[in-house]
């Protein structure tokens, strides 16, 4: 087990924790957490894991919870609570860093020059990370300090609320978003369906030819555009997929609305 420790950088006390919420993450943990051994702490909050994945969490750290799942936004904002570090960076399940992004992140951390640093994300999407479609650079605002920031209450799509100076990485967090097409269209249909939820509640509507339109344009926007064309065959079937996303998002919320 990684032991959980109190950091001396630099003769600095500063303490980063890592956070992550899980649900069936067993093929994609341990490469997660193995990638962040060297932080003082990781905070894993898991809902309901019918696989191993609380196991191989317990074989990095000693700091796992279970708990129900209340959405995205509230259940990180959970996981922060937990945390003890000065500064925090928050990993999905599928999302690890390499060593050149760990030193940056520790070098930046010591500096102590903004609240907040977002990072540029780098996706594979079955097998081929993608450097158009909208995927890059991708910034994404995970680095940060505990007391200076707080997650959204957002049920998908949620993000951290910063006060304060904010900054850019260099280096990307890296992010196996899809394995395999299988695994595409499972998140696809279950993200659509917390999107409609959240366009519900903000009072939004939606009809059959909207959602038509919407999921043309964004296959256009993607594949067009944003030259998802240019990553080849993983660009189109990015760009149907999205395409896909959309419409059924729209066609969800005009079956909720009525």
């Amino acid at each position: 087990m990684a032991s959980d420790k109190t950091a001396n950088f630099n003769g600095n006390n500063t303490m980063l924790s890592i956070i992550v919420i899980t649900k069936n993450e067993s093929s994609h943990i341990a490469r997660c957490l193995g990638s962040v051994t060297w932080a003082d702490e990781i905070i894993v909050l898991d809902s309901g894991s019918t696989d191993n994945t609380v196991d191989i969490c317990k074989s990095f750290t000693s700091h796992v919870f279970s708990t129900d799942w209340p959405g995205y936004g509230p259940q990180k904002q959970r996981a922060l609570e937990k945390a003890s570090g000065d500064w925090v960076l928050s990993l999905d399940a599928d999302e690890y860093i390499s060593d050149n992004l760990k030193h940056e992140i520790l070098n930046h951390i010591q500096s102590n020059d903004a609240c907040g640093y977002k990072t540029p994300r780098l996706s594979s999407f079955c097998g081929k990370q993608m450097k158009h479609g909208g995927w890059w650079p991708d910034y994404v605002l995970r680095l940060f300090q505990r007391n200076k920031g707080h997650f959204s209450n957002d049920n998908v799509h949620e993000h951290v609320i910063v006060e304060g100076t904010i900054k850019k990485l260099e280096n990307p967090i890296l992010h196996e978003t899809y394995v395999n097409l299988e695994e595409a269209l499972t998140k696809m249909n279950s993200y659509s369906s917390l999107g409609a939820e959240k366009l519900f509640n903000k009072g939004k509507k939606s009809s059959f030819f909207l959602a038509l339109f919407k999921g043309a344009w964004s296959f256009f926007n993607t594949y067009f555009i944003k030259a998802a064309f240019l990553d080849g065959s993983h660009g189109l079937l990015l760009a149907i997929n999205t395409a896909e996303y959309t419409f059924y998002k729209y066609m969800k919320l005009y079956f909720i609305n009525k």
